[in-house]
């Protein structure tokens, strides 16, 4: 097993360089340009969210999700290539396509050929579920340019090129209701009312998650990791460790409970595990928070979500039980990458790891634990030196 483990840990370590490719998009505060990490989630956001004939059946839906989760890793190798620029749309296939083959080869040779065919689809666009990632993936950037207050001209202009003649042209015949909503943003005049304005309300105040900063270091250490883009890795973590769980999970809940689990943060911000807070009271923040973010969004559905928060709150459902031990998983990795990370900084042993992080992690994938408790152990006593 541990030759196994060790190739999908390589993999998920690799994935974090894509938390370091800057798009041509920014937050929506203006404060920075997006990264390809947190993209992705904000787009597997908007999969799990929005309604549209694509994703009607559930199995399309999340089978969009977790092509949403890998289409943009490629990245990592050949860089984001913005709608509005010229480039070879040929070289950029075969760098793509070679990015691929080095990326998802350092998976064992099974998960390698699944996550390429997943990867192969969302390219080709040519199943419902494939053209229903393509459809989320090319509505988040208009909306994430038309959305701030006072919009920047250069990404307006990008915008209303798309729709005139880009990959956008036919959104008016294709989802005239979203036509609608991305022409009220650029023109500036009433959202249309229903459920869609309700949806995108919500997924505009999501966009609010990504400069939320967490205790933990990307790989590498340069900078501080944000809680989209945490939540975007925790779902990839999820697809490919969901053998790992001890116990029948539903995989398609547990990616929606790490997609939404720290949409909290929002308002309640970030409590790092090593931290020293009122744990009752942080509690209370995050359920006020929950209940007012998820309230956004048609009633019926919002209770859905809350409900899915709470279950992962809760953490006594197999599917919560495992979703939480990646929760805890992932950080002790991010660690062990960027020399050490956040256990310097709170002068962490492996006592306090143990108590604070490692039984978690044992109590809903005990393979993890064994994986990565000797890793940490060793680390921590080069530290204590």
């Amino acid at each position: 097993m541990t030759p196994r483990l060790d190739a999908q840990m390589a993999f998920l370590t690799e994935a974090c360089k894509l938390k370091q490719v800057d798009r041509q998009s920014a937050l929506q505060d203006l404060s920075r340009p997006e990264n390809s990490a947190e993209h992705s989630w904000h787009v597997a956001l908007y999969a799990l969210i929005m309604d549209i004939p694509e994703l009607a059946r559930a199995e399309d839906r999340f089978d969009a999700i977790k092509m949403i989760l890998l289409h943009d890793l490629v990245e990592i190798d050949a860089g984001d290539h913005p709608i509005h620029l010229d480039h070879d749309a040929e070289a950029v296939a075969r760098a793509e396509a070679a990015a691929a083959d080095r990326l998802f080869g350092l998976l064992p040779a099974d998960q390698s050929a699944e996550m390429r065919a997943l990867w192969d689809q969302f390219e080709a666009a040519e199943t419902s579920a494939a053209r229903g990632a393509k459809r989320m993936d090319h509505v988040q950037p208009m909306l994430q340019a038309a959305n701030p207050a006072a919009p920047l001209p250069d990404h307006i202009e990008v915008v209303e090129d798309n729709l005139a003649k880009g990959r956008a042209k036919d959104l008016h015949q294709d989802w005239p209701a979203m036509f609608a909503q991305v022409r009220a943003r650029l023109d500036g005049t009433a959202l249309p009312e229903g459920d869609l304005s309700q949806q995108l309300d919500f997924l505009n105040e999501c966009d609010r998650l990504k400069p939320v900063y967490r205790a933990t270091r990307i790989a590498g250490g340069s900078r501080f990791e944000n809680s989209a883009e945490h939540s975007w890795h925790l779902a990839l973590y999820a697809l490919i460790l969901a053998e790992h769980a001890p116990h029948a999970i539903n995989l398609d809940r547990v990616i929606t409970m790490l997609l939404l689990h720290d949409l909290v943060e929002i308002d309640a911000g970030d409590a790092p595990i090593f931290g020293d807070y009122d744990v009752a009271a942080k509690e209370a923040e995050e359920l006020e928070a929950a209940q007012k973010l998820f309230g956004r969004l048609p009633a019926a559905q919002g209770a859905e979500m809350l409900a899915i928060w709470q279950e992962f709150e809760a953490n006594e459902s197999p599917d919560a039980v495992f979703a939480k031990s990646l929760d805890r998983f992932q950080a002790p990795n991010q660690n062990l990458a960027s020399s050490g990370g956040s256990w310097v900084d709170y002068n962490v042993t492996y006592e306090m790891f143990l108590e604070k992080v490692g039984h978690k992690i044992a109590n809903g994938a005990p393979a993890l634990q064994d994986w990565v408790a000797p890793r940490v152990k060793a680390f921590l006593a080069t530290l204590a030196q």
